[in-house]
């Protein structure tokens, strides 16, 4: 089976779990799946999909694991007693072909937010290794060691970037991985060779396991579910950042920073947030003019940046790590998110296969970044009224 714990997901999906938990145990959503590779064809591989997910709903939480989780300082007693009790449902997810039959697939989650937010991770790890497991019956391992060896070796072979005072890179590939034993040994080289350099992993199984650290605070679903969960839309961003200050007093204070772009976000990032937040996440437009953008911001608030981090995590490759690097150290704090390209690369196209929320309680819900095509939505009359609402112009 391909997913063998429910702690094989990302930390931000429990971050946000909980704070769904404890202030919108009510609310009703709904996901859809996303192909973005042209001519893949999906359709073959549906029955094995179904299988695996069916296998995902048979699992729970061990006590190891909920005792792993009731350790960090930030999760609490009543959640983890919630995961003991804890079940992904079937009934909440369905998995057929397009409509149109191009050979696209439709997956499609839709039930109570709490009880379908663990879904996400997990299948999009399914759908990813249960095609690379029919596309390549015997995948090159070792020309995958020999292009992670050569993405180390940037790092770890300069002076200038190894060790305590070079970039912290943290594994962020757990969605689009190649398959679940390859992302392991990534981890275990990663740990061995980079050392100091190595931040952590997103994975909260393999960093109970290998001893890492776990990363991550809020996704973009958080922020679109509160433009239907706040008192009106244009506040949905400001109550989101409020909402997880409510939770977390000061904890995981990592803002998100493109769901309604960067000019929105800036003019609802006030001072207050400013002080309030340690930092921001850039996942999508261009790194430097973001960088630039976010430390000109801090010094118009009077805030010192040096005492902020900017966390870059938009398909970042390690040569890109190290530009940015070099760019911001010393004018900020800095950490580095990489993904696909340190899980999934093996000299294979890697699927570019997302699941995104579409709908909270029923309202259309969407995020409109700062790279248009990852834009999710359904309702061209909602994303012209979002646009006119946060008076984004592209």
């Amino acid at each position: 089976m391909i997913i063998t714990s429910l702690l094989d997901t990302d930390l931000y999906k429990f971050t946000m779990m909980q704070v769904v938990l404890h202030q919108f145990p009510g609310a009703q959503v709904e996901y859809r799946f996303k192909c973005r590779n042209a001519g893949v064809d999906l359709t073959p591989y549906i029955e094995e999909i179904r299988e695996q997910i069916h296998w995902l709903c048979t699992l729970r939480f061990k006590e190891s694991e909920l005792e792993y989780l009731r350790g960090m300082r930030f999760i609490k007693s009543d959640f983890v007693d919630f995961l003991g009790l804890f079940q992904l449902n079937a009934k909440y997810i369905t998995v057929r072909p397009a409509p149109l039959a191009n050979g696209e697939i439709e997956i499609v989650i839709k039930g109570p937010w709490l009880h379908t937010i663990l879904f996400e991770i997990p299948v999009l790890a399914i759908v990813n290794e249960v095609y690379f497991r029919a596309t390549q019956i015997e995948p090159d391992f070792a020309e995958g060691r020999r292009r992670l060896a050569a993405k180390i070796a940037l790092v770890r072979d300069d002076p200038t970037l190894a060790g305590a005072n070079g970039p912290k890179i943290a594994d962020y590939g757990t969605r689009r991985r190649f398959s679940r034993l390859w992302h392991d040994e990534v981890l275990r080289t990663l740990k061995d060779e980079l050392r100091d350099n190595l931040a952590g992993t997103s994975n909260v199984m393999y960093a109970a396991k290998h001893g890492l650290i776990p990363l991550g605070t809020m996704a973009h679903e958080y922020l679109q579910a509160c433009q239907a969960l706040g008192p009106r839309l244009r506040d949905s961003q400001t109550f989101g950042f409020e909402s997880w200050a409510q939770e977390y007093r000061g904890d995981l204070g990592i803002a998100l920073s493109d769901v309604f772009g960067m000019d929105a976000f800036l003019r609802d990032y006030d001072r207050y947030f400013c002080k309030l937040f340690d930092g921001t996440r850039h996942d999508s437009g261009d790194p430097l003019e973001w960088g630039e953008r976010m430390i000109a911001h801090y010094e118009k608030m009077r805030v010192d940046p040096k005492t902020k981090t900017l966390v870059f995590s938009d398909a970042l490759t390690i040569p890109k790590v190290i530009e940015l690097f070099r760019r911001f150290n010393g004018r900020a704090r800095l950490a580095f998110g990489v993904g696909t390209n340190l899980t999934n690369d093996l000299g294979y196209t890697p699927l570019q296969i997302v699941i995104k929320m579409v709908r909270c309680n029923g309202q259309p819900v969407a995020k409109l970044s700062d790279s248009p095509e990852k834009n999710m939505c359904d309702d061209a009359a909602y994303l012209a009224y979002l646009r006119q609402v946060f008076e984004i112009r592209s």
